[in-house]
């Protein structure tokens, strides 16, 4: 059998959800967490990484870019997502004060109202206040 890569903006939403998971769950292994996905979310959770020192584990909830959302607040629930094509790892209340900090996005209709804020493109500034968070 010859090995073929895939290109992703030819998967559906579902491949596509895997296809990320694998990325961070490889990642992460190199931090020494092994990772296992879930059927459905658990606690706002898409997968669960387990830390070799048998006292950590982080609920993990994996998207396509940057999002914070209220029904995530107070969850200790980390946001796995990538920028410019490097996957980023944030604990989500510290991500909300970092967009705080360095944008408009809590003062948008969309999280008064909606409850949420996602972009695919943050600037600069929030962008090299998530360095450290870089897998």
């Amino acid at each position: 059998m010859k090995l073929r890569k895939v290109s992703y903006a030819k998967l559906n939403s579902r491949q596509q959800e895997v296809f990320n998971f694998q990325k961070v769950a490889g990642h992460l292994a190199e931090y020494g967490f092994n990772c296992i996905k879930l059927a459905d979310d658990w606690q706002g959770a898409d997968f669960l990484a387990y830390h070799k020192d048998g006292n950590s584990t982080l609920k993990v909830q994996l998207k396509s870019r940057v999002v914070v959302s209220k029904r995530y607040l107070g969850k200790s629930l980390f946001i796995a997502f990538p920028i410019r094509g490097e996957w980023h790892l944030a604990e989500h209340d510290h991500l909300v004060a970092l967009i705080k900090e360095h944008t408009t996005w809590l003062t948008s209709d969309s999280w008064r109202h909606g409850g949420g804020y996602s972009s695919a493109s943050p600037n600069t500034n929030l962008v090299a206040a998530l360095a450290e968070w870089k897998l």
